[in-house]
């Protein structure tokens, strides 16, 4: 591997705390911008979910209390 070879003769500590500092430094609005889509994504998904779902509710507690058989529809 060509990675290997690269950080071979390094102390441990450039390999594990300063190359992932440089790559969150360097690509850290993109990794946030990603992370803040996703979450977004999420909410949304939850909040259709729970709309959905109070609107199934509603229908069918109002209309099974007013109605006596499902042939009306």
């Amino acid at each position: 591997m060509a990675g290997k070879g690269i950080l071979a003769g390094l102390p441990w500590w450039v390999t594990w705390v300063v190359v992932p500092v440089i790559l969150i430094v360097v690509f850290g609005g993109l990794i946030a911008t990603a992370v803040g889509f996703l979450i977004g994504l999420l909410f949304k998904v939850l909040i259709a979910a729970a709309l959905i779902a109070g609107v199934i509710y509603l229908v069918r507690r109002f209309t099974g209390s007013s109605s006596s058989s499902k042939s009306d529809w």
